[in-house]
């Protein structure tokens, strides 16, 4: 199912429509109208059971995380949204990048941001993930940080240096043509400054608590080592070479 959804706004006369909700007998009022409808976001599922994460990420992590901060997220977006018409229509990308405003966030942001965020968090992770990526990604994370370990490392070590509430993401630099891992706080992803996020880790303690407690470390170990989506990863980093040009990698040989 898409996130966004057509905004439908519309005045139709009921025509010999079965309503339970009506009372028999009220004819002679007139012709009844269908109420004004605004749909705005809707909840995406993630790409799989909310146990199929398990015994790595439990179901009620999931039915926590995704149902109810996720979904708190984007009710508060809609709501937000009934009340600046100027919004309506924008992509989710779109809107987190005009929210954004240039680093001085309007109040919409905080919500469009980590609806996104969780979005692309879900998707990056699959059942029987993990170990390592092959052929292109491979190829790519070896050109641009040396070995798949050095790249391992960093993403480690900067999710355990993340103070506080964030996200780590692997990213596609325009500019420089390479992947690079960055943090960010709070809501903040990688699109307002252009970036193409690939991967990314929610280091926000409800992502984690259930299943590990405060040990944050064993959390971003077992995201690498069971259920990164290197698939997704894969896919991603093959559609961000439409707007990149990264030249051929050079393929390790022996």
């Amino acid at each position: 199912m898409g996130s966004h959804l057509l905004l439908t706004n519309f005045t139709l006369p009921f025509k010999n429509l079965d309503l339970p909700h009506l009372e028999k007998g009220s004819k002679g009022r007139g012709s009844q109208r269908v109420p004004r409808v605004l749909a705005y976001y809707g909840l995406k599922t993630p790409p799989y059971n909310l146990d199929a994460l398990e015994p790595y990420m439990n179901k009620r992590t999931l039915e926590m995380h995704w149902g109810e901060h996720h979904h708190r997220h984007l009710e508060g977006l809609n709501q937000q949204l009934r009340r600046n018409d100027i919004l309506y229509g924008y992509t989710m990308n779109e809107l987190v990048k005009a929210t954004y405003n240039n680093g001085n966030p309007l109040p919409e942001f905080n919500n469009a941001a980590q609806v996104w965020n969780h979005d692309f968090f879900w998707e990056s992770m699959q059942p029987g993930g993990g170990d390592m990526p092959q052929f292109s990604m491979l190829a790519q994370i070896e050109k641009d940080f040396g070995s798949f370990t050095n790249f391992r490392e960093k993403f480690v070590e900067t999710a355990l240096g993340l103070l506080g509430s964030g996200w780590v993401w692997l990213v596609l630099k325009r500019e420089e043509r390479q992947l690079a891992v960055v943090k960010t706080s709070n809501a903040i992803n990688p699109l307002v400054w252009d970036d193409i996020p690939i991967l990314s880790l929610d280091m926000w303690e409800h992502a984690y608590y259930l299943d590990y407690k405060n040990d944050r470390g064993k959390y971003v170990n077992v995201f690498m080592n069971h259920l990164v989506s290197w698939k997704a990863a894969t896919v991603r980093l093959a559609r961000a070479k439409a707007f990149v040009n990264l030249g051929e990698p050079k393929i390790p040989t022996a």
